[in-house]
């Protein structure tokens, strides 16, 4: 799927607690799309791809070093120790970084018969998690996913007051809401930051 449907799908996880702090929710959102941080891989294969040996690291290692269980531990500690040994919050961490899985298993598969395997017991069985049914990257499932997800958090931002934004400017987050609100109107209750 999309790293942008794994984030707004994150999102709407870690908006599950209404009572989470911004940094709470950042930290469920993120790990909704760390899996891919093994895609990073790209820029040194296309940089290199004309050379005498050219890196192929997101060939070689994307869908791999990201997406197994050992990965999603490490995330889970990770994310509980940032937030103050939240257990709460580290649950959803774990929920929200195989809810990326998930989608990578049912809606990632490349062009043609290239499907996405997920090795979700690296290193310590080679065994790899697939579905016959796998459907492409730019099917339309993926996309009323995407639209259905969108709907869902335009509703939250205006109903709460905070988006996706807030993790990188409240004033960009403030002024989209304010937009929204302006559009739709206000909810009819106080909305607590």
């Amino acid at each position: 799927m999309s790293p942008i449907t794994h984030l707004l799908a994150g999102w709407l996880v870690a908006n599950g607690n209404k009572d989470f702090s911004r940094r709470e929710r950042t930290v469920i959102t993120l790990a909704g799309i760390c899996p891919d941080i093994d895609g990073f891989g790209i820029v040194a294969e296309a940089l290199t791809r004309n050379g005498d040996t050219p890196l192929l690291w997101w060939s070689n290692y994307h869908h791999v070093l990201g997406h197994n269980l050992l990965f999603g531990l490490f995330v889970t500690l990770v994310a509980f120790l940032l937030t103050a040994r939240n257990r709460a919050v580290a649950a959803l961490v774990f929920v929200s970084f195989h809810l990326h899985l998930l989608g990578d298993v049912v809606g990632a598969r490349g062009p043609g018969d290239d499907q996405w395997v997920i090795p979700y017991f690296l290193p310590f069985s080679p065994h790899e998690f697939s579905w016959a049914g796998q459907w492409e990257l730019n099917a339309w499932p993926n996309f009323v996913i995407t639209g259905l997800l969108l709907i869902a958090m335009f509703s939250l931002a205006w109903k709460r007051g905070y988006s996706p934004l807030e993790m990188i400017s409240t004033k960009a987050d403030a002024a989209f809401v304010h937009a929204l609100r302006q559009r739709f109107g206000s909810p009819n209750f106080s909305v607590e930051r």
